[in-house]
């Protein structure tokens, strides 16, 4: 199929199509920050409870790339691969991400806006992601978006607590 956006994904997808998560970290601003933009500190923490990330390399800076491949419990590897918009340092990450096929052809595009946000010594990082379109076959992958999400920020600020 090539159509994107079929009638019956849009149903499947009109209460998942957009969501914020947040989440409070005891850690600066900064450090924060740069947890997301150096591929090494991203590697520890990206994904959810019991994945890793055999390969994550960033180029942080505007129209720089992204590319991870998680790895989960199963051994089952979930490419990803994108490209930063804006970046304001410290305070937004503006990136579209797509999940990858096992042939690297994208299942879905997400545009995802990360701000940080600090509070006497708290970070707060809040998580916009919308999902722009989609192939037939990326609803089983977008239903635990949201939870993904939930359980990355957990591992970043345990991440960070661990300093």
């Amino acid at each position: 199929m090539s159509a994107r956006n079929s009638g019956s994904n849009a149903a499947a997808l009109r209460d998942r199509r957009e969501f914020v998560v947040e989440r409070a970290i005891d850690a600066p601003r900064h450090d924060v920050f740069r947890a997301w933009t150096d591929g090494a500190r991203l590697a520890r923490w990206w994904g959810p409870r019991g994945f890793t990330n055999p390969v994550c390399e960033i180029d942080a800076r505007e129209t720089g790339a992204i590319r991870i491949e998680m790895r989960g419990p199963d051994g089952t590897t979930y490419p990803m691969a994108g490209v930063f918009g804006e970046i304001v340092v410290p305070e937004t990450l503006v990136f579209l991400s797509a999940a990858l096929n096992d042939d690297g052809h994208p299942l879905f595009e997400t545009e995802n806006v990360v701000t940080f946000e600090e509070r006497q010594g708290r970070t707060t990082v809040r998580v916009f992601a919308r999902v722009v379109w989609w192939w037939p076959e990326a609803p089983p992958y977008l239903e635990g978006m949201e939870e993904g999400w939930e359980q990355s920020l957990e591992r970043l600020a345990d991440n960070l607590a661990i300093r």
